[in-house]
């Protein structure tokens, strides 16, 4: 098989996050400044798939920068049930590669009816979402020909965390959202082919990750899915530990996505608990008894350093998906653009 587009474009991700500094870096700093005047008691979010993955990453930053209750909105809310929400003094954030399914439009505009600030990230400059909001980012992702979104998702996730830099004042986390291309260029470097060859034979696998690295833990369940046709499903590093135990066997495949972050223990000790119990467990992490360690970038940040393992991960999965014998930019069944009511 010829270079996949998916391959060019997860090659492409730092370049990727570096354009959308330079192209939409005055955008995100008006829509920070937009929070920081209003100060929203909460903050909604409307997206689907690779986007709410994103949208949950961004919970997690959000929370834990700014003490702001984050809440996803079910678009289903506004496009189906038409129920009216009260969100006077709240924002809204809708995440959209497109910028035109339908259900995510009539969400993010029944939010700003109802009183919301609304910021729109979307890849469209001057799509329907983009016309909805008050503040629209152009994430500048460039065109994506593959159906599994790769730098969609992760300039989704920075130009969020360029809009909360601004909000919150945070000049650590500014700085660190500029040196990312270089820390991405590393995590695409990474070879995790050690777990490839624990994931042969296998339909199944478990994704595990705390805090911000469970929003990436589930963009890497559904990527599993998407591109190579295996069942995938993600755990926080606490959860994992009652019911799901159960299917745990030997040689059941576990990749732990630890980041450099408050949660980075835990993570380890439920890895290596689950070796323990016969697992074949993978772990992004130094100081793992049990489970195998794979190669990580760290960036130095605590909220970009569970971002870059995506882009390691991303660069593996189309590489396993072709071992598999498939092809990652043709999954079956699924088309780029899905557009829901």
């Amino acid at each position: 098989m010829s270079e996949t587009h998916m391959r060019r474009e997860v090659l492409e991700i730092p370049q990727a996050v570096a354009r959308l500094f330079e192209q939409s870096a005055a955008e995100m700093e008006r829509a920070g400044t937009a929070l920081k005047a209003v100060d929203p008691r909460v903050l909604v979010t409307v997206a689907r798939g690779s986007s709410d993955h994103a949208a949950s990453f961004l919970k997690y930053a959000v929370e834990l920068t700014t003490g702001v209750p984050v809440a996803s909105l079910g678009p289903s809310i506004a496009s189906i049930y038409e129920a009216p929400l009260k969100l006077a003094g709240a924002a809204s954030l809708a995440i959209s590669q497109s910028g035109k399914s339908p259900d995510i439009v009539a969400m993010a505009e029944a939010a700003r009816r109802s009183g919301a600030v609304a910021i729109a990230l979307t890849n469209t400059a001057g799509s329907p979402l983009a016309l909805a909001a008050d503040h629209a980012i152009d994430i500048a992702a460039g065109t994506e020909k593959s159906v599994a979104a790769t730098k969609t998702f992760v300039n989704s996730a920075v130009a969020g965390l360029g809009v909360l830099a601004h909000w919150a004042g945070d000049k650590a986390l500014l700085s660190a959202l500029h040196d990312l291309p270089r820390h991405l260029e590393q995590a695409v470097a990474c070879d995790w082919t050690a777990f490839a060859d624990a994931l042969d034979g296998t339909s199944s696998v478990f994704v595990l990750g705390r805090g911000p690295a469970l929003a990436i833990a589930n963009e890497v369940a559904l990527k599993f899915k998407e591109t190579c046709s295996v069942h995938a499903e993600a755990y926080s590093g606490a959860e994992v530990m009652h019911g799901p135990m159960a299917l745990i066997g030997p040689g059941f495949p576990v990749l732990a996505l630890a980041a450099r972050d408050k949660a980075e223990s835990s993570i380890i000790g439920a890895a290596d608990a689950l070796a323990a119990k016969g697992a074949a467990a993978f772990i992004t992490a130094d100081g793992a008894s049990q489970a195998t360690r794979l190669p990580f970038a760290a960036t130095g940040h605590p909220l970009t350093d569970p971002l870059v393992l995506i882009a390691s991960f991303y660069a593996f999965v189309e590489a396993f998906a072709r071992r598999r014998g498939l092809n990652p930019d043709e999954p079956r069944n699924l088309r780029k653009v899905t557009e829901t009511v």
